[in-house]
């Protein structure tokens, strides 16, 4: 492909990314702020540019991420996701790299909802016979 930028939803818990991916010199920015900046644990931010760093094109592209909703783990997720989908739109042959490491899949674990008659989701509240 040409210049032009691509641009790709993920999701993740209830986190929402869009990303846009454009051939440049490796800046990735997470709501105008540097990823390493935005996740400022190194296990978080490097989650969230693993797909650029399997596919060895961490150099090769500028990625401008929105991210919102959720937290900080849910966000990792979500920017990784959609990172990962704008670079196999951007090269199909980067499908390989990622597919393995399930980089392309969303991860559908939400949290469950909490019931009537109960403290959360699952606990009940104490029985008492008498």
């Amino acid at each position: 492909m040409n210049d032009e930028m691509i641009s790709a939803t993920g999701r993740r818990k209830t986190s929402v990314a869009r990303a846009f991916v454009r051939p440049g010199t490796g800046r990735v920015l997470v709501n105008g702020k540097d990823v390493k900046e935005y996740f400022a644990e190194k296990r978080y931010s490097d989650n969230a540019v693993r797909p650029l760093m399997l596919t060895d094109s961490l150099e090769k592209f500028d990625v401008k991420v929105s991210v919102y909703g959720g937290g900080l783990s849910g966000q990792v997720g979500a920017v990784s996701l959609a990172i990962a989908r704008a670079i196999v739109e951007y090269d199909e042959a980067n499908r390989v790299a990622l597919r393995p490491e399930r980089l392309l899949t969303r991860d559908p674990r939400m949290v469950e909802r909490k019931k009537y008659g109960q403290k959360k989701a699952r606990k009940r509240f104490q029985f008492s016979k008498r």
